[in-house]
């Protein structure tokens, strides 16, 4: 097991990346969703519209407490929807998203790249402004609000010429959602993109954002990170602090308690999402990102039914 070179990046130019979304990933998107991104990119106004009795699967960040308290029954505040969204990219570009089998030629990070563009380009053309936040794990830059092709482009470019961290203490998300805490005053939709991870205690901080604004957690992962395939004696390495390990896959039991642990990391992590409050999409990188984000869209509309 091992990480690819930066060769399994995306290609080409910021152009030639945003030209092949656009014809392989949007327009399939168009055609599967008509055009209708409401049920991924949801959005809120703050213009107070109405109030009506609470109805199961509303969202219950949205019950009036007194009028609730008056009525003796839940009421919920209806909002005229907001039509310019302020969306922020959250990304983590720590060194454990350069991870990604020989065999795929894919890293993590090139899945955020794609993801991030796609979003970015939709976002845009429904007319939003779109903020990012770049995060290794040590320092973090922001890319302020703008719109356009051009301001998309830059993202994508910015992205792609970010330095890749061979070593760094371990990461934590923490500092990165208490800055957008401290930062985003206007209500937003927060895309928070990582692998998350991360040192614990992210979870309050992510569920205080997620009171504030609309969060949408995207999780990537690589298949490599939760199955052993019997590869003989092989070197494993921490990706956030470059620590090396002798391992034999050929052990079937080492295999059995590898798959066991990560099984308990992804249950300890949907804990963390639903203590949060917030709806995740996992993301991997050997899937079809059209076929992630319709699953996506299509359970979302289903839990506000």
């Amino acid at each position: 097991m091992s990480t690819p070179t930066s060769g399994s990046l995306p290609d080409g130019t910021p152009e030639r990346i945003l030209h092949r979304l656009d014809w392989h990933v949007v327009r399939r998107l168009d055609g599967l969703l008509q055009g209708d991104y409401r049920s991924l990119l949801r959005g809120y106004g703050v213009d107070f519209a109405d109030l009506r009795e609470y109805q199961p699967g509303d969202d219950i960040r949205y019950i009036d407490w007194n009028v609730t308290a008056r009525m003796d029954a839940p009421y919920v505040r209806e909002y005229l929807e907001d039509r310019d969204i302020a969306a922020w990219f959250l990304l983590d570009l720590s060194p454990s998203v350069d991870f990604g089998t020989v065999q795929m030629q894919r890293q993590k990070r090139s899945v955020l790249i794609d993801f991030v563009a796609t979003l970015a380009r939709l976002l845009n053309r429904l007319g939003n402004r779109i903020g990012v936040v770049l995060y290794d794990g040590r320092h973090q830059r922001t890319i302020p609000m703008g719109s356009g092709r051009i301001h998309v482009l830059r993202i994508i470019n910015d992205l792609l010429k970010h330095p890749h961290l061979t070593k760094a203490p371990f990461t934590d998300l923490t500092p990165l959602f208490e800055t957008a805490l401290a930062t985003f005053k206007r209500r937003s939709l927060i895309l928070v993109v990582s692998d998350f991870i991360s040192a614990p205690g992210w979870e309050r901080p992510l569920h205080l954002l997620n009171r504030r604004h609309e969060v949408l957690a995207i999780r990537l992962w690589d298949p490599r990170e939760v199955t052993l395939p019997d590869l003989g004696l092989v070197v494993m390495e921490d990706a956030e602090t470059g620590e090396q390990i002798y391992v034999d896959t050929r052990d079937k039991r080492f295999r059995r308690r590898f798959e066991e642990a990560a099984r308990r990391r992804e249950a300890a992590l949907s804990e963390a999402f639903r203590r949060a409050g917030v709806d995740a999409l996992s993301l991997s990188t050997d899937e079809d990102l059209v076929s992630a984000l319709v699953r996506f869209a299509t359970r979302r509309q289903y839990r506000r039914r």
